[in-house]
């Protein structure tokens, strides 16, 4: 395979843009083995996707996110509508040239972001308005709006308008998010413009397995070219957030790549890719490297702490990455207690490499067919 994933040009005899083969499944459980193919290269599933919400990677360049394995990132739609504004990239020529990443790029809708923003938004059929906590201006995006920003970036997975309910929220509540998330994902695809972007839709239903499930159909009856799960991780027990996985995940298709949207914790992860999840993203690698912690093997070390002072030794001597085979946790730990901006990269660095790491395993797993052997006591 090429560099940055790009198909060889056998491969490239596809005759769509985008399309999902299925390699392997687990007999114990739903687990599976995938490629999806985009217009930018290959996604080798199951796989974490890190988060690049302004169009970067927080305190890494694209050469050393690639080296981290990344095949996949993300960017944000409300964020980069802000700020520079989606024309801007436009003109720079898409997120891919302008953040120089050219490897597949997915984009959130906003909608997540736009409604977290409780006390500064109202919502309508027609959209979302609310308050930029930029400089106040009042915006309005609605799911033609939503679209006409993702079309613009140029990602090449969109994702469709939705209205993300919070937890808790009553049984009344949801069932109003999951009819209007349905009625804009129709108002999405009608806006859509490019051949080139695969929108995908998001199945909404809070905590109620039946509301999943209704969701769920009607999104499968579009005929999309694919479906994330939304709506978890805002609040939740683990284990609700289990059992959603769980009874969602096998209503989606089995061709089409299955998306758990902000969802990065080993736990999570392999019980997800246990009921047949593809893809995953989250904040966490980042979040915790600017936090002075390593993801290490299933913990979380803070490098700040005294007894790795003159702990000459790599973060984890079985990691391949560049901090591990460069840096000993006493200098780690110097920068990041000196607040050192390299200490911030070199941990990211890690920690992206090891969320990706653990996916990869995974993957070789189910293709060993030793999944449930290897990582059952994840679930």
């Amino acid at each position: 395979m090429a560099k940055w994933g790009i198909c060889d040009p056998s491969e490239k005899t596809l005759s769509k843009p985008f399309s999902f083969e299925l390699l392997a499944t687990c007999p114990k459980t739903g687990a599976r083995v995938g490629r999806f193919h985009t217009p930018h290269g290959i996604v080798e599933t199951p796989r974490f996707m890190p988060v690049g919400t302004l169009a970067n990677v927080k305190t890494v360049t694209p050469d050393q996110l690639q080296a981290t394995g990344a095949q996949m990132i993300l960017a944000n739609t409300y964020h980069l509508h802000l700020q520079p504004g989606e024309d801007i990239v436009g003109q720079g020529g898409g997120l891919h040239r302008f953040m120089h990443w050219q490897g597949p790029i997915l984009t959130d809708s906003g909608g997540f972001q736009v409604f977290s923003l409780s006390e500064m938004r109202t919502i309508s059929e027609e959209g979302v308005t609310f308050r930029s906590p930029r400089d106040g201006q009042m915006i309005h995006i609605s799911p033609e709006k939503s679209i006409e920003i993702q079309n613009t970036l140029g990602a090449d997975v969109i994702m469709a308008f939705d209205e993300c309910p919070p937890y808790p929220a009553t049984r009344e509540h949801v069932i109003e998010a999951v009819d209007r998330t349905y009625r804009w994902l129709k108002r999405c695809i009608t806006a859509h413009q490019r051949t080139d972007q695969a929108l995908f839709g998001i199945v909404q239903g809070g905590i109620y397995p039946d509301l999943r499930g209704d969701a769920a159909r009607m999104l499968v009856d579009l005929n999309l070219p694919g479906y994330a799960i939304g709506g978890v991780s805002v609040g939740e027990p683990a284990e609700l957030i289990e059992n959603i996985v769980r009874a969602t995940t096998p209503l989606l298709p089995a061709n089409k790549p299955r998306y758990l949207m902000g969802v990065g914790t080993y736990r999570e992860m392999a019980q997800a890719i246990a009921a047949g999840v593809d893809l995953f993203d989250c904040v966490i690698p980042t979040r915790l490297a600017r936090h002075a912690n390593a993801l290490v093997r299933g913990d979380r070390w803070n490098l700040k702490n005294a007894k790795f002072r003159d702990d000459f030794t790599p973060i984890d001597p079985t990691c391949s990455c560049y901090t591990c085979q460069h840096f000993t946790r006493a200098y780690v730990g110097h920068l990041v207690r000196s607040q050192e901006l390299l200490g911030y990269t070199l941990l990211t660095i890690h920690n992206i490499t090891e969320l990706i790491r653990f996916t990869q395993e995974i993957r070789q797993s189910i293709l060993a067919g030793t999944f449930y052997d290897d990582f059952g006591h994840w679930l």
